[in-house]
């Protein structure tokens, strides 16, 4: 049996029934990251006991019928609750195809979870699963000495200092919220980033709100003044913690507060009994100055893979075509190759 959820205490139930998932895979997460032309989805499929979930996003393809599925921004990708270790996925997989042909669904793009099993066998044989990168993260089983070890010895200079001047705690208030928001996009206009990346207020306040997840904001201030100079946001769920936004005044680069701020994070989440603090890698996954600067904080890395599947390959085609003229040389995600191809941005874009 297969079917399409939509409503969110359907949802929510059926979360529960699986072992291990993540904040990306709830549906209070998909709601708060849906843009107006996305409807968030959960494909429930049922087979001798054994259950496999995938949330994605469903959009429109402008000016035709069609229809594609993404992932949210993070880490999705199928959670099971089989136990058993040898899926065989030759039924879901027809079955799968089938639902995304009646739905009109032309191709199906989504980010897997670097710390969740079997997801690879879940989508055996189902498109094409690639690494374009890596992912970095801090082994929380270890000793806390142990883990700082791997840090560089610069990076354990520049929190010594730091330390020196600086404080973290942890935001709760209204007052909290705000100055970490106007931060952050203080921050996302420095660097130019994507419009997508400039949530709306609400964005954030639900998030601290959520029931469904722990949302934890630290903030670094300086001792002398208590100016807030730095936040970021983690999210913790299962045995996992996510660095998911931060930002910090530029006038003061030299205090090294996101370095800190990290590191405090890292001691918290091993006394609380985490497993992995995921810091995340490059921009698009790329080995870039962001993900360089990740290494300096743990060796361990796990790879980062894009499940891609072109369901009705012949309409892929046509609309690829149609978009041919405009296409240009850029990349989505640090991908070579933009997928799917015909809602690559025009040259003029």
């Amino acid at each position: 049996m297969i079917e399409i959820l939509t409503e969110r205490s359907e949802w929510n139930n059926i979360i529960k029934t699986v072992e291990h998932c993540d904040f990306y895979h709830t549906y209070h997460y998909h709601y708060l990251s849906k843009g107006e032309d996305e409807t968030p989805i959960l494909i429930h499929y049922e087979e001798e006991g054994s259950s496999i979930i995938l949330p994605l996003m469903l959009r429109d393809i402008e000016g035709t019928s069609y229809k594609d599925v993404t992932s949210v921004y993070g880490y999705a990708g199928p959670l099971c609750s089989t136990k058993s270790l040898n899926f065989e996925n030759t039924k879901f997989k027809s079955e799968l195809k089938k639902l995304f042909l009646e739905q009109k669904i032309v191709s199906v793009f989504s980010r897997l979870h670097p710390y969740i099993d079997h997801q690879e066998e879940i989508l055996a044989n189902i498109g094409e699963i690639s690494s374009p990168g890596e992912v970095v993260y801090i082994d929380l089983t270890l000793p806390i000495d142990l883990q700082r070890q791997q840090y560089s010895s610069r990076l354990k200079t520049y929190i010594n200092k730091s330390r020196k001047v600086c404080s973290v705690r942890k935001g709760t208030s209204e007052e909290d919220i705000r100055a970490f928001i106007d931060i952050y996009y203080e921050n996302m206009r420095r660097v130019n980033a994507d419009e997508s990346y400039f949530f709306n207020d609400r964005y954030f306040y639900q998030f601290m709100l959520s029931s469904f997840f722990k949302t934890e904001l630290l903030l670094c201030v300086i001792d002398e003044t208590n100016e807030v100079i730095a936040g970021a946001m983690f999210i913790k769920m299962d045995d996992i913690v996510q660095y998911h936004l931060s930002g910090y005044k530029e006038e003061y680069l030299n205090l090294n507060a996101i370095k800190l701020i990290i590191d405090t994070m890292r001691i918290n989440a091993t006394e609380e009994g985490y497993k992995y603090f995921n810091l995340g890698g490059g921009k698009g996954v790329k080995n870039d100055s962001l993900f360089a600067f990740k290494s300096t904080f743990s060796k361990n890395h796990k790879p980062a893979k894009f499940w891609k599947y072109i369901v009705n390959p012949k309409v892929y085609k046509d609309l690829t075509e149609k978009q041919k003229e405009f296409l240009s040389d850029s990349t989505n995600d640090g991908e070579s190759n933009f997928f799917p191809a015909y809602r690559q941005i025009p040259k003029s874009h």
